[in-house]
């Protein structure tokens, strides 16, 4: 679901604003996107509610990203007994013109598939964000 639509809180707002500019430290060419999905019917039945979908637009293609576009996706987890909340894992994807150009999955063994991955240091950067952002979505929830 769009960031803009899920920070429905202060605190929700402050994380989201967070993995931003983590993002956008490690990477200042790109534009964040906080509403990625149309606002339209089809559109709307494919959304994962339990999830915080954020952009990421570069100018151009990055040779060393192999993509135009970024979409992070946090997912969730509501346990229905003590009804906490966790961020169990992110599905990141690269896009080019062609569409999706690789697929990043940190609920299994953190590994790039795709046509096109990106580059070994954008790779472990990005990696090192997606820790990061699971830190600021967990903390105060064990």
């Amino acid at each position: 679901m769009n960031a803009s639509e899920q920070a429905t809180n202060l605190e929700l707002a402050s994380k989201i604003a967070t993995v931003v500019n983590l993002f956008k430290f490690e990477f200042p060419d790109a534009k964040s996107d906080l509403k990625p999905w149309k606002d339209d019917p089809e559109t709307r039945e494919l959304i994962d509610p339990d999830s915080i979908d954020i952009g990421f637009h570069f100018p151009g293609i990055s040779k060393s990203w192999r993509s135009r576009s970024i979409l992070i996706q946090i997912r969730f987890y509501q346990d229905p007994i003590n009804h906490s909340r966790r961020a169990i894992g992110l599905e990141v994807a690269g896009f080019d013109h062609r569409g999706e150009a690789w697929r990043l999955s940190t609920v299994e063994n953190w590994s790039f598939v795709g046509m096109a991955e990106p580059s070994p240091q954008v790779a472990d950067k990005l990696k090192q964000i997606c820790r990061h952002i699971l830190e600021v979505f967990n903390q105060g929830s064990d």
